[in-house]
């Protein structure tokens, strides 16, 4: 079939172990590029149950991995033991017809294996380098392991900005901080393929866990610096009790989100509480923050909330065209129209039935959605891959009963 994908022709390598590069290699497959992912012989660690990755999945189920097929999917697979050298000679030819290589292996061990930035610009200049890490490629913390928990989340301060300081900090979700790099890093590929396209000069693209939480808060950045307000913070101490969440009496978490007080809070009180207008300690955010009025109002905002039901408070907020929405949970949002008119999600066939996938975030208008393939077990392709490069089956059987690649 035709591929008129954007990323038609462009050839990736991608050295990935779980999610963060991985998920840019996924978006770079979808939009047409042929991703070649190579695994060691033991496999992905996304493979397999633990760390949280595969946490209920039926465990009879052996080949149904959401988790790995999310991150997968529509890329083609080689595995092989890059530490006998005709194994890495095969990576040397691929990475010669290569315009992107992408990986987030620690520094150090690519170091070794000669897969470092610049060992390979002088092999191949032209290439595309897209590196992941944890904290960076430079300063005293740049070998630490680096995991989205640790890094993206409380490294750079966002798990200790997010909770409110009377509780406790939050349930942190799994690889989101993983995702979020590999966006990252798909628009700084792209960005130097486009150069390397003009110039015949590759670049080396550098990601990291901790840099791209701190630009996701670069607002709160700017704004600490002023000491105007230090998180955590009480619900109560909230400068402007018009941003927050707010339990309604089914004991569901509302929130809301209206950043301008002055202009805002008027269409507001009409519509939760009339009352409120005729009282002056609330009229303005000047008033507002004389004495302990940011608290009051907090709890005069709850009081409300809690007498109503959430499709309630649904309603009122609708009619008056006021910025809010539920605070809903995983298994109501894999059933939301909004998110499914737009297709954020996707369904495949697998042994259990029908399942759900999460689609990457960009759409293109013309192209139109990519197609859906599923991931490549474990050595699928390598077979293929190796006979493309010009081995032949008595080669192939060579290494494969060497051990040195799984090849199906």
């Amino acid at each position: 079939m035709e591929n008129n994908r954007p990323l038609a022709g462009v050839k990736v390598v991608e050295l990935a172990i779980f999610i963060t590069a991985a998920s840019c290699g996924r978006f770079l497959a979808d939009q047409g590029a042929e991703v070649i992912k190579i695994e060691d012989l033991r496999g992905d660690g996304t493979r397999f149950p633990g760390a949280g990755l595969t946490e209920g999945r039926p465990t009879d189920l052996p080949g149904e991995n959401l988790t790995f097929e999310i991150e997968n999917g529509n890329k083609r697979g080689l595995s092989m033991n890059l530490k006998n050298p005709d194994c890495y000679h095969v990576l040397m030819e691929l990475l010669a017809q290569a315009d992107i290589f992408i990986t987030n292996w620690r520094p150090q061990a690519l170091k070794r294996l000669g897969l470092d930035y610049e060992t390979l610009k002088e092999k191949f200049p032209k290439l595309v380098y897209g590196a992941a890490t944890g904290y960076g490629e430079k300063g005293p913390d740049k070998d630490l392991p680096g995991y989205d928990f640790t890094a993206f989340w409380t490294r750079s301060g966002l798990l200790g900005s997010l909770y409110d300081k009377d509780g406790s900090p939050m349930n942190l979700i799994p690889s989101m901080g993983d995702r979020v790099v590999g966006m990252c890093m798909a628009a700084g590929v792209m960005a130097a393929l486009y150069r390397a396209a003009k110039t015949g000069k590759g670049d080396k693209v550098s990601v990291s866990l901790l840099g791209a939480a701190i630009f996701l808060q670069a607002t709160m950045m700017q704004t600490a610096q002023y000491g105007l307000i230090t998180y955590p913070i009480s619900r109560r101490e909230n400068p402007n009790p018009l941003i927050g969440s707010y339990q309604t009496k089914d004991g569901r978490w509302v929130e809301i989100s209206m950043p301008n007080y002055d202009l805002q809070w008027t269409p507001f009180a009409k519509a939760m509480n009339p009352e409120w207008l005729n009282d002056e300690r609330f009229s303005n955010v000047e008033n507002l923050k004389k004495g302990p009025y940011m608290g009051e109002l907090c709890d005069a905002i709850a009081a409300r909330f809690a007498e109503l039901t959430s499709a309630e408070v649904a309603a009122i907020m609708t009619e008056a065209d006021q910025p809010y929405a539920l605070a809903q949970v995983w298994s109501e949002v894999l059933q939301d129209p909004q998110a499914w008119a737009n297709d954020y999600f996707t369904e495949l066939e697998y042994e259990s039935g029908t399942r759900t996938l999460v689609r990457p975030p960009v759409q293109f208008q013309e192209a139109g959605l990519p197609p859906v393939n599923k991931a490549p077990r474990l050595g699928q392709d390598t077979a293929a891959i190796l006979k493309e490069l010009g081995y032949g089956e008595e080669y192939i059987k060579k290494m494969r009963d060497a051990k040195t690649i799984i090849a199906e």
